[in-house]
């Protein structure tokens, strides 16, 4: 019994190493293997070992006390029960330390999964985290694009109004000068119209005048 205990308590330690110092690839088997204690039937197995083992060392415990009490009342230990009680003692601390090493064992895969999940977990944030950075990024060039485009279309929009109160203001003076001209035109007419009228008294006088000087001839 003691021989495999001892044989337990080292593979039981060399898998709590395994789990708490990572040595390339063997913390990775080392999760494994526990996974598949885990896993089926292995549960129920354990659960049968470990009560098995607390019997046991509850019994090394009572022999134990069994024995201490006995020499306590005979007033000495025989070297039988000194043999007796030390094989006890000693069985009794193999099983609490596989027991609690078993315990240790379960606690660190179940942190290491945790912290495998929480790792993932933090992966997948930074990457959302970036992706959401460089969303961001485009967004804002995309803004100043759009800033630069607005800019520019006011740029081109001030151009335009410039032109057309350029063209406004040579509209207002072709206008004008439409109007100067149609004056000028206007007051052509009236003095052709006047000159018209005095080339027509002229011709009356001059036939008034041929008429007289016929009479007289």
């Amino acid at each position: 019994m003691i021989p495999l205990l001892f044989l337990v308590l080292f593979a039981e330690g060399a898998v709590a190493l395994l789990l708490m110092v990572k040595i390339g690839p063997l913390r990775e088997l080392a999760m494994r293997g526990v996974e598949q204690v885990k896993t089926g039937k292995g549960p129920a197995t354990v659960k049968t070992l470990a009560c098995t083992l607390s019997v046991i060392l509850m019994s090394s415990v009572a022999a134990i006390v069994r024995i201490q009490n006995r020499g306590h009342k005979i007033g000495n230990v025989s070297p039988m029960d000194q043999v007796l009680w030390r094989t006890h003692l000693l069985e009794a601390s193999l099983i609490g330390y596989t027991l609690f090493l078993a315990f240790v064992i379960d606690r660190l895969h179940h942190y290491l999964q945790k912290l495998i999940t929480l790792r993932k977990s933090a992966n997948i944030s930074r990457e959302e985290v970036e992706k959401l950075q460089m969303e961001n990024r485009s967004l804002r060039e995309k803004e100043e694009k759009s800033a630069s485009e607005m800019k520019k279309l006011q740029q081109d929009m001030a151009k335009l109004s410039e032109d057309m109160k350029k063209l406004k203001s040579e509209s207002e003076d072709h206008q004008r000068k439409a109007s100067d001209a149609e004056a000028h035109v206007n007051a052509l007419q009236k003095q052709s119209e006047e000159l018209l009228l005095e080339y027509d008294r002229l011709l009356e006088d001059n036939q008034i005048l041929q008429s007289q000087l016929h009479y007289k001839g």
